[in-house]
């Protein structure tokens, strides 16, 4: 199937590859339906939504960028997501970009986790942790080695 995308036109996706988040994005909740397309020669991908255009997420995995991130998920989105075992989750943080792009920050108090064998997703709001929604994704450190 042929969808429009935000930042990449008209592109044909495999509907077996759609997520479906049940419960929507919070602030997007009719919003179900989400395809990963990935930004070529980096870390990032876009979570584009199927139904409208202009409903895209640059979007990365966490752990490349903050080795340490780390959380419990709740049992009640184990439940939701039908997850069985860890290695069939996949976690995304939604990018905030700005420019410069070392400006960029990852919201790591609301990780997107994909059951990727059964194609659900649900952003999980951790409670009672350090991270917040705004972690800038490069330290001063990192921005003189690059």
């Amino acid at each position: 199937m042929n969808i429009l995308t935000k930042f990449h036109g008209e592109q044909e996706i495999n509907r077996e590859n759609i997520i479906t988040f049940p419960s929507g994005i919070p602030g997007f909740l009719d919003e179900k339906e989400f395809y990963i397309i990935p930004l070529e020669g980096t870390d990032l991908f876009v979570l584009q939504s199927v139904k409208t255009t202009e409903v895209a997420f640059i979007v990365t995995d966490p752990f490349v960028l903050f080795p340490q991130y780390e959380f419990d998920l709740p049992e009640e989105a184990l439940e939701k997501l039908e997850i069985q075992l860890d290695k069939d989750v996949a976690i995304f943080s939604i990018l905030t970009v700005r420019e410069p792009f070392e400006e960029t920050t990852a919201n790591l108090q609301a990780p997107l986790v994909i059951n990727q064998m059964k194609k659900l997703g649900k952003q999980v709001i951790l409670n009672q942790t350090p991270y917040r929604t705004k972690h800038k994704i490069m330290t001063p450190q990192e921005k003189g080695e690059r």
